[in-house]
């Protein structure tokens, strides 16, 4: 099993969520209204009058097969609005109830 992160501007939940639907992932947390500032050159997300933008991340707990399908429309989401922003990672789970 697999931890993927992903971490991204607002404006990208319904196709994130579509992305979920898409590749059958049902195991999965969101927060919204997350703030914070990526590492490439984008704009602060921090849901002020300066910076209005907002973050939303999502955890999903998948099988180590789903990784790279959901990675790939996650890649190609990233390429099609890059100064939106989205970052995903992926950790090993070791154990769980």
């Amino acid at each position: 099993m697999k931890a993927v992160f992903i971490a991204y501007n607002q404006a990208h939940t319904e196709v994130v969520q579509a992305i979920l639907d898409k590749e059958n992932i049902k195991g999965y947390s969101r927060w919204e209204k997350m703030q914070g500032c990526g590492t490439n050159g984008g704009e602060p997300h921090m849901g002020s009058h300066a910076w209005p933008a907002e973050n939303t991340s999502t955890l999903a707990i998948i099988e180590d097969g789903k990784v790279a399908p959901l990675l790939k429309r996650l890649r190609k989401l990233d390429a099609s609005a890059e100064q939106q922003g989205l970052r995903a990672f992926v950790w090993n789970i070791e154990d769980g109830i």
